[in-house]
């Protein structure tokens, strides 16, 4: 179990109900890709943990963790389940929201409470045309994981205005504003429950819009680390915690296997011995940077400065190298288990699967690799990636 002083402030005295809920969830992962996302019990015992108030600030009520905090909450409980941490990496979305204005956010946490789940889909973001009262958003948005048990959600808009061209928002409203497409159907992280989001006229007020990755309304610490960086950490960070599973699973496996043709147990082997120990220095040398650069750059937040370009490119090379690196242990961990990982009933089956869908995100393309190149040659990375 994970150092509890490691994690964020609701969830240190609650080491039992976090051991129950991580057991439970590993034992029913089948059942929750099944049903194609995670249930609303689930949900629920996310929210008496604290998961998705570790984000929202102290003002409103909420525990204000340090990133790292949050990252290794979410790392540990995708170890129990890929999707379960996907979804539960969504806590995230108190700090998209902090772009909201305050007026807005003391309005929303004083009526849904601390412990709402937002969720949503930015693209593609859509043309909303401006009304009396705010903006009318229709249209049709992929990816919106979580959203089935959300609270809250929020869809890209492009607003109407006269003479520019405005950045894309994101426009919020109440879950039962939106309607849900049950069309989610790929090769892992099934139970994210990934779906589109259907929204038909809704007027959404500007003061209940917000540039997403925006500076936010909030001026401490954690609404002043880089946006974009952190959304990419809070995902990535699922693909190290299924990387530490698979190698658990083999782990657990190696001492009671027997082989049919009489060769020794899988951890008595050679072989097994040498990959063994290689992916789990990757994993552990992975790890290591991913928290090493979000220390680096919340040091400087700490101390009332703003990370440089230098230290923000760190974080997201760090971030991609992680997911990639999750991946492959992940796939390493399942050759070790010979056929018994290729059923699926196995859990290294399916943590090849979501550790593989964990890199195909956006955020951790092959694109960092060139950007952050870029900067280590002294030249400008791409937009968006700062």
């Amino acid at each position: 179990m994970t150092d509890m002083t490691s994690l964020p402030v609701s969830v240190r005295p609650q080491q039992a109900a976090l051991e129950e809920l991580l057991r439970d969830v590993h034992a029913r992962r089948r059942e929750f890709e099944a049903q194609g996302h995670l249930p609303q019990e689930i949900i629920d015992r996310f929210k008496a943990l604290g998961v998705y108030r570790s984000l929202v600030a102290e003002r409103f009520g909420g525990d204000e963790s340090t990133p790292a905090e949050f990252c290794r909450l979410i790392e540990l409980i995708s170890e129990a389940d890929g999707s379960a941490g996907w979804v539960a990496s969504f806590g995230i979305g108190a700090v998209y929201l902090s772009a909201l204005p305050v007026a807005t956010l003391e309005k929303l946490y004083a009526d849904g409470g601390v412990d709402q789940v937002f969720a949503g889909g930015i693209f593609p973001p859509q043309p909303a045309q401006a009304v009396e009262g705010g903006h009318k958003v229709s249209g049709r948005w992929q990816f919106s994981s979580g959203s089935m048990g959300a609270d809250v959600v929020g869809v890209g808009i492009i607003p109407a205005v006269k003479d520019q061209a405005p950045l894309p928002r994101m426009a919020v409203m109440m879950r039962k504003q939106a309607r849900i497409e049950l069309n989610w159907d790929v090769m892992g992280l099934k139970a994210t429950g990934s779906n589109d989001l259907v929204v038909d006229g809704v007027v959404v007020p500007d003061e209940w819009t917000f540039v997403r990755g925006g500076a936010s309304s909030l001026d401490t610490p954690l609404y002043r680390y880089p946006a974009l960086a952190f959304a990419a950490q809070v995902l990535a960070v699922v693909g190290l915690g299924i990387g530490r599973g698979a190698i658990n699973e083999v782990l657990r496996m190696a001492g009671n296997r027997k082989s049919v043709t009489g060769a020794p147990n899988l951890g008595d082997r050679v072989y097994v011995q040498l990959e063994i120990a290689k992916i789990e220095a990757e994993l552990r040398a992975a790890r290591c940077w991913f928290y090493e650069a979000i220390d680096d750059a919340w040091q400087v937040l700490a101390a009332g400065g703003k990370p440089d370009d230098h230290l923000i490119s760190m974080l997201r090379l760090s971030t991609t190298h992680a997911s990639r690196v999750g991946a492959d242990v992940a796939r390493r961990a399942q050759m070790l288990s010979g056929m018994t990982g290729v059923y699926e009933n196995s859990p290294l089956a399916q943590q090849v699967r979501d550790a593989q869908m964990v890199t195909q995100h956006a955020f951790m393309g092959d694109i960092t690799y060139q950007n952050a190149g870029a900067m280590l040659f002294g030249l400008s990375p791409l937009p968006g990636y700062l």
